[in-house]
């Protein structure tokens, strides 16, 4: 069993990261089948409670892919994906916003303020102005995949405001679109990117249900823990990163050099994986620096 003294010795080498991080802002991404599990999100959210009281401000962008999922298909209409984008009609867009906001966005809120923390549900409409997404067919022609968005700019007059009133900011992945105004769908970890290029956080970290960048997906044991921005776009050109992964990079590679200081991928089904890599030398996922 651990000792008192064990237990002392965790807190005291936190020391010099909390010492590093206080007065800094996180924005983290929270996504993958980690949504999927209620008492990983509770986890997840006490953890953020932790790192709020120990004056670091949290900043979350929330997915819920299944969940939209599972809602369309009681309404009746059927999940289609294009490269990995969920084709959106103007009937899913209606499924998709109530799931995003008033239901995910509500309960992580409320669940943030259960284990004593003040958090601040803000609508992506709010934030992300957006012009429309196309998908690409297997030739690469381009496929209208409804309203699904780009960000093209964010506004975060209300995050600041939070963030300055002791609140932690829980943002949807939505945006209003540049010209017509109407709602878009915006991936997740595309807004998320989007809003560290604007926001300039310390750390974008990326928890979701991988365990960081592999160098083989089939093998976990190859995990690559540390790499700079130069060494993770030549895992892009040699094959290394490839499918899905490559969006999701070169975001947070444009997000490094619009000043984020680094962005972490890890994994949330590991219990606090969050204060792990953030409160440990050697960390648990993968950073890019």
């Amino acid at each position: 069993m651990t000792t008192a003294t064990e237990k002392a010795q965790v807190l005291v080498d936190a020391l010099p990261y909390l010492q590093r991080f206080r007065g800094k802002t996180f924005l983290i991404k929270m996504g993958g089948s980690a949504m999927d599990n209620p008492g990983l999100v509770r986890e997840v959210m006490r953890d953020i409670v932790f790192l709020e009281n120990a004056g670091i401000s949290p900043v979350i962008v929330h997915g819920g892919g299944k969940a939209i999922s599972a809602a369309m298909n009681e309404a009746g209409l059927e999940a289609k994906f294009v490269g990995g984008f969920r084709i959106t009609t103007p009937e899913a867009i209606k499924i998709v916003e109530e799931t995003l906001h008033q239901s995910i966005n509500a309960g992580l809120v409320e669940t943030i303020n259960e284990f004593g923390g003040k958090a601040a549900s803000i609508h992506g409409l709010s934030v992300f102005t957006a012009k429309q997404l196309f998908g690409k067919d297997n030739s690469g022609a381009p496929v209208d995949i409804g309203r699904v968005g780009q960000a093209t700019s964010c506004h975060t007059e209300d995050i600041l405001g939070a963030i300055s009133a002791g609140l932690v900011p829980v943002i949807s992945p939505l945006g209003k679109h540049e010209e017509t105004g109407e709602p878009h769908n915006i991936n997740a970890d595309l807004a998320a990117a989007a809003l560290a290029c604007a926001l300039k956080p310390a750390k974008l970290v990326y928890l979701s249900d991988v365990p960081g960048l592999l160098r083989d997906p089939s093998d976990q044991s190859t995990l690559i823990e540390s790499v700079s921005s130069a060494e993770a776009q030549k895992l892009i050109d040699d094959g290394t990163i490839s499918g899905g992964m490559i969006p999701k990079i070169t975001s947070a590679l444009e997000a490094l050099e619009s000043g984020v200081e680094k962005v972490h991928f890890i994994d949330g089904r590991t219990p606090h994986t969050l204060l792990l890599e953030i409160f440990t030398q050697s960390g648990i996922g993968t950073e890019i620096r």
